[in-house]
């Protein structure tokens, strides 16, 4: 009697430890090489809340993801026109913003944007665009615009982004028509476009892009500008364009997917990486992705403050334009994409 009690014991002592364990987390759901991992140590430390930490390698996927209903993330990092998709399909957690006080550093131009007018649902993490990145020392004219993509001259040194929507952006902006149409005859003009200019092209890459060229293996590619700053410091030479015909404006945000387990766990490491003196820190180890917290600018290194790149001027900018959710139109552009690559 007395073994089978203590086993009793045992065994609601064990439940109710991992019971206290399961409350006293938060899992996170964020792009890969999105964060200082050494931050959410510091997190721990001070919070007393474990971490679970893992990574997507884009919006879709964070959606089929979250689509299923074994998924028990509290906290995702989506992108401007993800965030329109997942509010769409009531996905999303209003935000107790009394457990995030540190909105208030947020800086307002961030605040109220089409993504999420009325600030329910997001808190602003990082903002970037979208250019072009070219060597220097291989390159000797100066690339100012997305049509330089298309001169025979760069033949075989061009690395395009290996996503439907990037590279479908690239054509329409060239083309002067908007990167959320949804007018046919301009899609399918874009369309032609990269497979007139495929011939011409190195690869289609992602995140590889970045060490093809700063190696010198390709001469140009399609980039991010926090990627690009990056780039940059691994080798000089590199150079990063925001193309005279337009660019993405891109801002990535914090958010709570539904039925979220550890809602004010999520909450409480939400307002930590807006607090600005983390803020700085993750911002210096991002380099050139532009921080959305003020105050942070200032205590960031020069080469990173400084630079047009990671905070350049956007009213001296060409046009400037962000994703919207397409819904069920997007599968247009993949299939659009899908014929790109099949091309001969």
């Amino acid at each position: 009697m007395k073994k089978k009690s203590f086993l009793i014991l045992a065994l609601i002592l064990l439940l109710s430890s991992c019971s206290s364990r399961e409350k006293n987390q938060v899992v996170v759901f964020n792009a890969g090489e999105y964060l200082d991992l050494d931050l959410i140590s510091e997190f721990e430390k001070e919070t007393g809340i474990d971490v679970v930490y893992e990574t997507f390698t884009s919006d879709e996927e964070m959606f089929i993801k979250l689509s299923q209903s074994s998924n028990n993330y509290d906290v995702i990092f989506p992108s401007d026109y993800m965030v329109q998709k997942l509010k769409k399909n009531d996905m999303l957690e209003k935000i107790d913003f009394s457990n995030v006080p540190n909105f208030k550093y947020v800086e307002d131009k961030y605040k109220g944007l089409d993504f999420d007018p009325n600030n329910e649902y997001t808190v602003p993490y990082f903002s970037s665009h979208f250019g072009i990145v070219y060597n220097k020392d291989i390159i000797k004219e100066p690339i100012t615009k997305w049509a330089d993509l298309w001169d025979p001259k760069y033949k075989g040194e061009i690395i395009m982004y290996d996503l439907p929507r990037l590279s479908m952006s690239v054509a329409l902006q060239k083309l002067g028509y908007s990167i959320n149409t949804t007018n046919m005859d301009e899609i399918e003009e874009a369309k032609e476009e990269l497979i007139k200019q495929k011939p011409l092209v190195y690869a289609y890459l992602t995140d590889e892009a970045r060490d093809l060229v700063v190696q010198g293996d390709a001469a140009i590619t399609v980039m991010y500008s926090g990627d690009a700053l990056l780039m940059q410091s691994q080798n000089e030479n590199l150079e990063y364009v925001i193309p005279e015909e337009g660019m993405n404006l891109q801002v990535d945000s914090m958010a709570i997917p539904k039925g979220a387990k550890n809602k004010k766990n999520a909450e409480i490491f939400i307002n930590y990486f807006t607090d600005p003196d983390v803020s700085a820190k993750n911002a210096e180890w991002m380099e050139g992705f532009t921080s959305v917290v003020s105050g942070v600018r200032e205590k960031l290194p020069s080469y990173i403050a400084d630079s047009d790149i990671a905070y350049p001027d956007f009213d001296k900018l060409p046009k400037l334009e962000m994703f919207k959710d397409l819904e069920g139109f997007m599968q247009v552009y993949n299939d659009k994409w899908v014929e790109v690559l099949a091309s001969y």
